[in-house]
């Protein structure tokens, strides 16, 4: 297990400490007061606990070595978790909607708000500190679960300071449809952020592509690290949690011995790494008559008569 990985499932174990606490906090706000609202924050909060736990599992999953059935190792059971903490997010969603109907169609008076205000607070200001730190660490370390994580967190933050505006007015105002009122509010803002989680960890499953400025920065190490070759085309990356899987065809001129084209691609795979971190690197390596004028083009490529030649020479 590397640092990083040791670090990961620390931070794992943190967030569900946290989840717990902010679980009883906003609980012991629902008791007290009764609201239909903050029953809603508790049971958005429910799905906080479960999906640390998921994380958690999930992360010490991909921490393991590549073996006979996962030759590309365990990296994508983050997703895997991602994708079930965004399917939980959005039954919970459906299940605050019912709430809100609920206390629509059977509206009660708020007891004692200003409690719940303080312990709802004191969660979500918990919840703020910890959203951001954990989004921060698992887009550094890139980490789908604990970036799931962050954001779900996050979206609790929002709902929160929503909630907290809203029971304060109950008092003054008397509006007893307001707490189911912000109970939809949070039924909503759930919906969103889960189809958003949902929508990022399919992409990771896809293998969906890479942004164009990753993409430009690749090429860019690659044509500065490729001196002595050709060309380098056909360039395919993806990313799978935080290990980048990167693979492309190299061009070299036919004469280059076995050792050169060999420190070349070393240098190369080093330069890659420096820059994006972890990678699975693959380089095909191919002569000048293979080379396509296309993608990274290092030198001149041998004029069409010579091609024609050595593709003869070769036949």
């Amino acid at each position: 297990m590397t640092a990083d990985d040791k670090s990961k499932t620390a931070v794992a174990w943190l967030s569900l400490g946290v989840a717990i606490l902010a679980l009883c906090l906003k609980y012991a706000a629902w008791a007290c007061t009764g609201s239909v609202a903050l029953k809603s924050d508790a049971l958005e909060t429910v799905i906080n606990v479960v999906a640390a736990i998921g994380g958690l599992w999930a992360i010490r999953l991909a921490e393991r070595p590549a073996d006979d059935n996962h030759t590309y190792g365990h990296y994508k059971a983050e997703y895997l978790s991602a994708i079930i903490e965004s399917a939980m997010v959005l039954v919970t969603a459906f299940a605050i909607g019912k709430a809100s109907v609920d206390g629509f169609l059977h509206p009660a008076t708020v007891a004692s708000p200003w409690a719940g205000i303080v312990l709802n607070g004191v969660a979500t200001i918990l919840n703020l500190a910890w959203g951001v730190t954990l989004l921060r660490i698992g887009r550094s370390k890139r980490s789908p679960a604990l970036v799931a994580g962050g954001q779900h967190v996050l979206s609790d933050v929002w709902t929160g300071f929503g909630l907290i505006t809203g029971l304060a007015l109950i008092p003054f105002t008397g509006w007893r449809w307001l707490d189911p009122a912000l109970a939809a509010l949070v039924a909503v803002n759930v919906l969103r952020v889960g189809w958003e989680m949902l929508r990022q960890s399919v992409a990771g499953l896809m293998d969906e592509a890479p942004d164009p400025e990753t993409l430009q920065k690749l090429r860019e190490v690659i044509a500065d690290n490729a001196t002595g070759a050709i060309e380098a085309h056909d360039i395919r990356t993806r990313e799978v949690g935080a290990v980048t899987f990167i693979e492309f065809h190299l061009v070299v001129p036919g004469t280059m011995t076995v050792a050169v084209v060999h420190e070349i691609c070393d240098r190369i795979e080093a330069g890659l790494r420096r820059v994006i971190g972890r990678a699975l690197i693959n380089i095909h390596v191919e002569p000048e008559y293979k080379a396509k004028n296309t993608g990274i083009i290092l030198n001149p490529v041998f004029p069409a008569s010579q091609r024609h030649s050595a593709e003869s020479n070769v036949l």
